[in-house]
């Protein structure tokens, strides 16, 4: 009695370009041509550069990240806070703290000005009672407009908010955590925000 042997069930291709049915000639064989077994071997290296680029990315921001200053993470919180502060303002509406003037929300002529200034009164910088939209000309130009700026604060905030930020002396002294945490923070508070105002 002669042997017969089974045809292989029919595969498909698995160069995704080409994805054709074919009968296969061997065991495993997964491609239906030489030329498709190229692509598919080009389409791995291509993937493999890839993954090894995102791993050396990754490693790179590691090490970035070590080599970061305790200056530079001041830095971001504070570009995190201000960008917050411009948001919440923007938000509730509101307009120039010190000059009452309506803000150009569409241009780059807003600042998060700080009733105490940063140099002044460091431990105030991450204050929310402390900082409010104001017009560049009036942060900038105009030194902080700061009697101006005491008069639409107590409005906004009230005379005793107001005297306990003037009479808050308390040193703080934030860790790279606690900065790290300041930026985390207000960077959500951000995206909460923009997502509120879509």
């Amino acid at each position: 009695m002669p042997l017969t042997t089974k045809k292989p069930k029919p595969k498909t291709c698995k160069n995704p370009v080409c994805g054709k049915k074919f009968p296969p000639q061997r065991l495993g064989q997964a491609v239906c041509s030489p030329k498709c077994a190229l692509a598919i071997k080009d389409v791995n290296e291509v993937k493999a550069r890839k993954a090894l680029a995102q791993v050396e990315r990754a490693e790179i921001k590691v090490r970035k990240e070590r080599l970061k200053s305790r200056g530079e993470y001041v830095k971001e919180a504070q570009q995190a806070f201000n960008e917050f502060i411009r948001w919440r303002d923007r938000a509730a509406g509101h307009s120039c703290i010190s000059s009452g003037r309506a803000l150009d929300w569409a241009g780059n002529a807003v600042d998060a000005g700080h009733y105490r200034s940063v140099g002044s009164a460091p431990h105030l910088r991450f204050d929310e009672r402390n900082c409010h939209a104001q017009s560049k000309q009036d942060n900038r130009y105009l030194s902080g407009n700061a009697v101006d700026y005491r008069i639409g604060l107590i409005a906004r905030i009230g005379l005793e908010a107001v005297e306990a930020v003037e009479a808050d002396q308390a040193p703080r002294k934030h860790t790279i955590d606690d900065l790290k945490a300041i930026t985390a923070h207000y960077r959500a508070l951000v995206r909460e925000l923009k997502r509120a105002a879509a």
